[in-house]
């Protein structure tokens, strides 16, 4: 089954690119093509509309783990939707090689591996064991850009 279509069958939809705020000047790409590997920012979550899923507070003290898991999935699908535009084809993708998340946390937190979950998860829901196994870790931060609670950069092998 085709990416695209597994897609379809989990019944996710790719979000446009973010709408970052006004006067944001981000001076690299979203996806950088090296060799066989893509390169992937930090991506942050992204809502079905464009806009950020940013909320007051750190997980923790504001944010639930729940909703913290729900942003790394949609971090995900953000994630997707840029190797879409830059690749053409998810199908390229042979395997993915890592993933680095980033979450901020209240003072004392230490579920990380459990918000990042949320994009893990969603990677190997679409792409299966195989292609979907990946290298990960998973750290807190006291803040990350524009209010987000979850920022993930990861790499892919492709044909």
């Amino acid at each position: 089954m085709s990416i695209e279509a597994r897609l379809k069958a989990l019944g996710l939809v790719l979000p446009p690119g973010p709408q970052l705020p006004p006067g944001t000047v981000l001076p690299f790409r979203p996806v950088r093509l090296v060799g066989r590997r893509a390169v992937i920012s930090g991506h942050g979550p992204v809502l079905p509309d464009g806009r950020l899923w940013a909320r007051p507070g750190r997980v923790g003290d504001g944010i639930s783990v729940e909703e913290a898991t729900e942003a790394a999935r949609l971090t995900g699908l953000s994630i997707l939707a840029s190797l879409a535009r830059e690749l053409g084809d998810l199908d390229r993708i042979t395997c993915w090689v890592r993933a680095f998340g980033m979450v901020a946390g209240a003072p004392g937190f230490q579920d990380m591996p459990r918000v990042i979950n949320g994009f893990s998860d969603l990677v190997l829901a679409v792409f299966g064991p195989e292609r979907g196994q990946h290298a990960r870790s998973a750290i807190g931060v006291a803040s990350l850009p524009f209010g987000i609670s979850v920022e993930i950069e990861a790499e892919v092998e492709i044909d």
